[in-house]
């Protein structure tokens, strides 16, 4: 392959790469189902917060794994690399003066599964993976139901009785 055209290949790459890059405005009467009508290049007013629910009850969980929700209001909570608000109740040596339920032990862990005397770095920042519950009806329904349920019903299904 010659210079030159070595150098003609590599510049229709670079131009379709360019052009690829290039922002593609929507087209006209598009309407994005998250900004509305807003064209791309203003800003959007946030949707207005509805109360969350604040009555420090347990929510039962909608499928395996789920972080528990959170049962109560967190509106300016101060959690950053200096402060985590969350842990003047939840740390484990303050739950029995405050009644909150205790940080789980796997936030004490590191990612080889050795116990730590703190709080995992990986795990410090919990609206990571905690939210607060919104009492908003449900998109779809779902019938899940936990181990624990499922093997209670298991024991009581009549193969397993003898």
């Amino acid at each position: 392959m010659t210079l030159r055209s070595l150098v003609t290949v590599l510049s229709l790459l670079a131009l379709s790469a360019w052009a690829q890059t290039a922002a593609t405005p929507p087209s006209k009467g598009f309407v994005d189902a998250m900004r509305g009508p807003v064209p791309i290049d203003q800003p959007t007013k946030p949707p207005v917060l509805a109360n969350n629910v604040n009555d420090d009850q347990r929510v039962p969980r909608n499928y395996e794994w789920q972080p528990p929700v959170i049962p109560h209001r967190v509106d300016g909570y101060q959690i950053d690399k200096n402060f985590n608000k969350c842990l003047d109740c939840h740390a484990r040596a303050k739950t029995d003066f405050s009644h909150a339920i205790p940080v789980s032990e796997t936030h004490y862990m590191d990612r080889s599964g050795k116990k730590l005397d703190h709080l995992s770095t990986r795990r410090y920042f919990c609206m990571q993976c905690h939210v607060p519950q919104e009492p908003a009806r449900p998109l779809v329904g779902n019938t899940f139901e936990g181990f624990d349920a499922l093997m209670k019903k298991g024991a009581q299904t009549p193969a397993n009785k003898k």
